[in-house]
């Protein structure tokens, strides 16, 4: 047997989002968010499921700071609701919501947990996606002003911080695809949305420093390593191409000023809203870059697809990996891959795996014990690929699985389990139980690695 072995000082945690988790949605003061419109909004999401209550974290601090000590974990990756701080996006400052995250923030660091705060992870305030959401470009300058509010009320206390949370995929799900909230389907309004939240990130990074100038800032991206489906050049500049759309588009301009080669005829700048001056703007050098990573991408070329992209992934991964319930493939060496390809391309950046995990059904048996194998052979094989990426050369400086509770799944609603925790939504009280990965993993971080 041989051992996967992590650097002196490096991060175990876990990662969640507020909507998913907190519940209380319309407790002392919070606002309305597009996520509480859309799940409202019959036949959004699975089953009519909403995250009224979700996992009711937002009573429950001791409970999952608890489990987070249970598995040995010293950092927590969690979420601030936008709604819950400035209820109308704008304006004046919600005390109650301040005081709620003050006293998650207080937990933790009492409990020895560094926390790890994402500023937005996709509930807009319905207020603001009343006059536009984020294809209207005031949005960004308003998100600049809730930075500010959240670095001044917390900032004495938190350290490490994460501006978005996957632009790529609440600005496509929410926006072009219509999946997610706020549920639309327009192509000119999701190409100026992608536009918004790049300047977004960077007048937030700058306010952010502004008011802390040696705070640590980076973002959550979701990537996915792209590769040819076929043996021939066409479906190699395609996958190249998908790259740059799935992987850089948010990146590449906050780190170096510009859009990347994603479309066949240059980026549609007009469409997008780039005005002159803009491409400055959007420049924010980034202290980590954060990579959220479930799966790989096989691409192919095609003139039809990808509007004006012309590549076209093929499902949920590749067919050569086993699949989770949520029908994704399993394919660890795709962690390995994407790290190593940030790696060459950005110079050795620092990176904090933001997510990675998996959805299993598997629940408490006769017993009440949660046997959740293929969750733990999910993680041992992903956490395998990135001790390989450390040793060569990879500057990872922390780890954190999604997800700590079973949880609000988005449009799937309640359907899908990627918790290392159980969480019985038919019970009012919402307990809690550690899943035998849980425990797994309560290991890996007491030991820094483990045997493979």
């Amino acid at each position: 047997m041989s051992r996967a072995s992590f650097p002196h000082g490096f991060h175990w945690g876990a990662a969640t989002a507020s909507h998913q988790i907190e519940g209380a949605f319309r407790e002392d003061g919070k606002g309305e968010s597009i996520w509480d419109r859309f799940s409202h909004t019959p036949g959004r999401v699975q089953e009519g499921d909403t995250g009224d209550v979700a996992c009711d974290s937002y009573h429950r601090i001791a409970d999952d700071v608890a489990l987070l000590r249970a598995m040995n974990l010293d950092s927590y990756r969690f979420s601030i609701a936008w709604p819950r701080i400035l209820p109308e996006g704008a304006g004046a400052v919600n005390a109650a919501g301040v005081d709620y995250y003050r006293r998650l923030v207080d937990a933790l660091l009492d409990a020895g947990i560094r926390p790890f705060p994402t500023l937005y992870h996709w509930d807009l305030p319905q207020a603001l996606e009343d006059r536009g959401g984020w294809p209207e470009r005031d949005t960004a300058g308003r998100f600049a002003d809730y930075a500010d509010a959240c670095m001044r009320a917390l900032g004495d206390r938190v350290d490490h911080w994460m501006i978005f949370n996957e632009p790529s995929i609440f600005t496509l799900m929410g926006y072009l695809a219509g999946i997610h909230a706020p549920g639309r389907r327009d192509l000119e309004a999701f190409l100026l949305a992608t536009h918004t939240v790049n300047l977004a990130q960077a007048e937030a990074f700058r306010a952010m420093k502004a008011a802390r100038a040696d705070a640590t800032i980076g973002t959550a991206f979701s990537m996915s390593p792209c590769e040819p489906a076929g043996d021939n050049e066409a479906d190699a500049a395609a996958a190249e191409r998908w790259h740059a759309f799935v992987n850089l588009w948010h990146l590449e301009p906050a780190l170096r000023g510009r859009y990347p080669d994603a479309f066949t005829d240059g980026p549609p700048l007009e469409r997008m809203g780039v005005r002159d001056g803009d491409m400055e703007r959007v420049k924010a050098p980034l202290d980590f870059i954060g990579i959220n990573l479930y799966m790989r991408a096989r691409v192919a070329h095609s003139e039809n697809a990808g509007w004006g992209i012309r590549a076209q992934p093929a499902g949920m991964g590749g067919d050569d990996g086993p699949r989770t319930d949520f029908g994704w493939e399993v394919w660890p060496k795709a962690l390995y891959d994407m790290v190593m390809r940030v790696t060459r391309d950005y110079d050795t950046p620092v990176i904090e795996i933001t997510e990675n995990g998996c959805s299993y059904a598997d629940g408490p048996d006769a017993d009440g014990v949660i046997r959740d194998g293929r969750r733990i052979d999910f993680f041992r094989g992903f956490l395998s690929e990135l001790a390989r990426a450390i040793e060569d050369g990879a500057d990872v400086r922390g780890y954190h699985a999604w997800t700590l509770l079973d949880n609000f799944e988005w449009a799937a609603g309640y359907s899908q389990r990627f918790g290392l925790t159980w969480v019985d939504f038919d019970d009012a009280k919402r307990p809690r139980t550690l899943k035998e990965s849980g425990r797994w993993y309560a290991g890996v971080a007491a030991e820094n690695g483990f045997e493979t």
